[in-house]
């Protein structure tokens, strides 16, 4: 369980607040997804919860962060990572080995894994993240979605319960995007791992993601079930947040009285949702 509360935060040297009064809970085994406009706080947020403030960035932290009862203060950042496994947005900078088997090599023998459980782990997250393939591969002659694998891989092996991952799509294509995702939830769904992912791409956060965190000027302005959220569409626009197409389709059928059920999250549920609307009969009727 992660429980924030009233957590503010300024970065050095900064007058303006990063975080201002953030409160937010969230149950183990949840898939959270948070969205917002470029400078509404995600990333400090996801910083605050895996240490990295106030131990590596300092400023001037108010409020508390717990990590499974841990205060993120008060606990050693190498005692959070192996809680909280971390997955940046420059992932070009995370990866530190030259080949694919020592960058999870690297974090296993620096955490103190014994040694006879390295080779499973290794084999076991590589299997994991869909890449064993790539075991003895040069980390600088992968693609930007296998290295976000190896970087993702590298975490599995440490076993976290909980994984964070700040915007892991931005510089890859649609197919490799959802390979994540789908990673990440079947993660969620089987291991029961906590995660957590800041993302631009709003409509397949959406499709995956149990529940949404919007952020703006530092604040959390609303949070819960992602079709809850999506209904809100004056409070997801006056915070800058990209409406998905499908929901803002559901929305408009739903203001004529075309439309009565819950916000589709796929193409299969807008298909559904059309049907409804036309008066058609389901396809599994017909």
């Amino acid at each position: 369980m992660i429980r924030i509360r009233d957590l503010s935060f300024s970065y050095s040297g900064s007058d303006s607040r990063a975080l201002s009064s953030v409160s937010l809970s969230v149950p183990d085994g949840d898939f959270l997804g948070i969205v917002g406009p470029s400078g509404a706080g995600k990333s400090t947020l996801t910083y605050a919860i895996n240490g990295v403030i106030p131990h590596h960035y300092r400023g001037d932290f108010y409020g508390t962060v717990e990590v499974d009862g841990m205060d993120t203060v008060e606990t050693a950042p190498q005692k959070l990572a192996l809680r909280v496994g971390s997955v940046f947005a420059d992932v070009e900078a995370q990866l530190l080995a030259s080949i694919v088997e020592d960058e999870l090599l690297f974090g296993l023998e620096n955490f103190g894994v014994p040694e006879d459980e390295i080779e499973h782990r290794i084999e076991g997250a590589l299997a994991a993240a869909g890449i064993s393939g790539l075991r003895r591969r040069a980390t600088n002659g992968l693609s930007g979605g296998q290295k976000q694998k190896v970087a993702i891989a590298a975490i599995l092996a440490l076993e976290p319960a909980i994984i964070v991952m700040d915007e892991p799509t931005g510089e890859l294509d649609p197919k490799s995007s959802r390979n994540i995702f789908e990673l990440m939830r079947e993660l969620n769904q089987k291991r029961g791992v906590t995660v957590i992912i800041v993302e631009q791409k709003s409509a397949m956060l959406c499709e995956f993601a149990r529940r949404l965190a919007v952020m703006d000027e530092g604040r959390i302005v609303m949070a819960g079930p992602v079709r809850d959220v999506l209904r809100e569409t004056e409070i997801l626009e006056s915070a800058g947040v990209e409406i998905p197409k499908i929901a803002m389709l559901a929305g408009g059928l739903r203001e004529r009285g075309l439309y009565g059920g819950e916000v589709p999250l796929n193409l299969s549920g807008a298909a559904s949702m059309m049907r409804d609307a036309l008066g058609l009969k389901p396809i599994r009727d017909q």
